[in-house]
């Protein structure tokens, strides 16, 4: 499965409602199990207000995860796909 890294800012409305925070991780857990993957979630101090790390079969299928959780208007987000140390490794060995 790959990796993502979600980095989340709460929404006007997220925010209105965050002593709503554990149903809305159960939520994405949720949609992120009903499309074949995990999710782990972070509540974080910082630039982001929340963290996902998000375990999915493909890009694709990542992208439809996140936008399922975004479409409830909690939370805005940026997506970075994280690769392996394994992963890594093989990406440079055939550099120059």
């Amino acid at each position: 499965m790959a990796t993502y890294i979600v980095l989340g800012k709460f929404t006007a409305q997220g925010v209105s409602t965050i002593k709503n925070w554990s149903e809305r991780v159960q939520a994405a857990k949720q949609v992120a199990q009903e499309a074949g993957g995990t999710l782990t979630a972070y509540l974080t101090m910082g630039q982001y207000d929340a963290v996902g790390i998000l375990q999915a079969p493909d890009d694709e299928t990542a992208s439809k995860i996140v936008l399922r959780i975004a479409m409830r208007g909690n939370l805005s987000s940026e997506t970075l796909r994280a690769y392996s140390e394994d992963e890594a490794y093989r990406l440079v060995e055939g550099l120059p």
